[in-house]
């Protein structure tokens, strides 16, 4: 694989390259357009989502940071993205062009003031993997295996302009209007940024290792702040496989229940007990042992979950509030689904919208055990998900409703259940973290 010798840090540098990106999309369009003739719709709608899905990981992977992430999230999106988009994308959880081993020891020069070979006993300056803000190399020190995270020089300082490059597509395709889309912006801006900030990952690290510590067949790396700084955290070296590697090999359903059982209140515990959660629930944030245990790492995206959503959120979770017409409505307009001033048809429309969606998606929480293997049930998921991605209606209404805090919560949970079916994992007992 390539290497990145340099990455593009000034806002023009990096406009250039989205501008070019847009070029070749619109050349792809055009090459569409000709297919149509010769060929099947279908045929011509594969080949162009192919086209575009190559050209714009292309041009994401070669900027890094923000607009990488945000294809990293994207490719969780299996129910919404057509399905090239989803494999290209999902290339930035751990598969991204590494630094140049000069670029590496020069940004370690500026964090610590030393290179590599002055601060561990050795240093492998070829990266074991890179993903979207940081890459990964082996070390050790005092007879310990290290894993060291190195964050993308001008990953932090870019953050801002690259969203607000990226703002009116993302507007334009959602259909977003109005001062909430401001706000969901701003909260993805916010998340990034944390994300960017090492030395607060380690806390927030260590905080979450000692508060999930005696969860069953769930283990964790130890942080060391001493070896860390603002763009480096170094951490124990943990030995395992990808999670996708793991449930792309496996056989034994014992142990994908095992694991799944491990995934899933590692999730509850975190979110009933601690208010606050891992928000970023894909495949390369997780290994999975030689022992059978689950490992868990990367925690710099971390969401704090205030009452006045936990609340409202989960009592939609419940079946009899679905099945109570004013409790419903009332906990929609407490969460900002549902407006005072929608229209008649708006508020029928996204009323009807949201029940049948929390109808499929809340079905594990209305039993005391759930077969996450069940095709039944994802299928409803994806077949939802299509549906309204081409629904006329929702275009025409302004989609953005909701609080901000929906943005991570929603995408820890599509996260996770992603991963739940991917490990098949059967008779989940869903409501194991309150003996934990």
């Amino acid at each position: 694989m390539k290497k990145a010798s340099k990455i593009p840090i000034s806002k023009i540098q990096r406009a250039s390259k989205l501008v070019k990106t847009g070029a070749k999309v619109g050349v792809n369009y055009l090459k569409y357009y000709g297919n149509k003739i010769t060929d099947s719709e279908e045929n011509a709608r594969e080949q162009l989502n192919k086209d575009n899905a190559e050209d714009i990981y292309d041009s994401l992977k070669d900027l890094k940071g923000s607009p990488l992430k945000v294809a990293q999230m994207l490719s969780m999106e299996k129910s919404i993205l057509p399905r090239a988009y989803v494999e290209k994308f999902s290339l930035a959880q751990f598969s991204v062009p590494p630094l140049s081993e000069a670029l590496v020891l020069k940004t370690f020069k500026k964090s610590f003031g030393k290179f590599p070979s002055e601060i561990y006993d050795k240093f492998e300056v070829k990266a074991y993997n890179a993903a979207s803000i940081g890459q990964v190399h082996k070390a050790e020190k005092d007879g310990k295996k290290l894993a060291v995270k190195i964050q993308y020089p001008g990953v932090a300082d870019s953050i801002k302009s690259d969203l607000a490059l990226l703002k009116p597509f993302v507007i334009r395709m959602f259909n977003m209007k109005g001062k909430t889309s401001d706000e969901y912006f701003f909260e993805v801006q916010d998340k990034l940024l944390e994300e960017t900030d090492y030395e607060l990952e380690v806390k927030q690290s260590k905080e979450i290792v000692n508060a999930c510590k005696n969860i069953n067949h769930l283990a964790f790396p130890n942080y060391y702040s001493d070896l860390s700084s603002k763009q480096i955290i170094t951490m124990d070296w943990m030995n395992g496989i990808h999670l996708s590697e793991f449930t792309d090999a496996n056989t034994n359903q014992e142990l994908a229940n095992q694991i799944g059982q491990a995934l899933w209140d590692f999730y509850m515990f975190q979110i009933h007990n601690l208010k606050k959660v891992h928000a970023d629930p894909h495949p390369g944030n997780f290994l999975v042992s030689k022992k059978g245990e689950l490992i868990a790492l990367d925690f710099g995206c971390m969401k704090t979950i205030p009452l006045s959503f936990y609340n409202p959120y989960f009592v939609l979770a419940k079946k009899g509030t679905l099945e109570d017409d004013t409790l419903f409505v009332e906990k929609m307009m407490e969460l900002d689904i549902l407006r005072e001033e929608d229209s008649k048809e708006e508020f029928a429309f996204f009323k009807a919208m949201f029940h049948e969606m929390l109808s499929i998606f809340t079905q594990p929480f209305h039993v005391e055990e759930f077969d996450f293997s069940d095709e039944v049930f994802f299928g409803k998921i994806s077949e939802f998900g299509e549906r309204y991605s081409k629904n006329v209606e929702l275009r025409s209404y302004n989609a953005s409703r909701g609080s901000k805090h929906f943005i991570y919560m929603n995408r820890t949970f599509f996260g996770l259940y992603n991963l739940m079916f991917d490990l098949k994992a059967k008779d989940i007992k869903i409501n194991n973290f309150i003996n934990l």
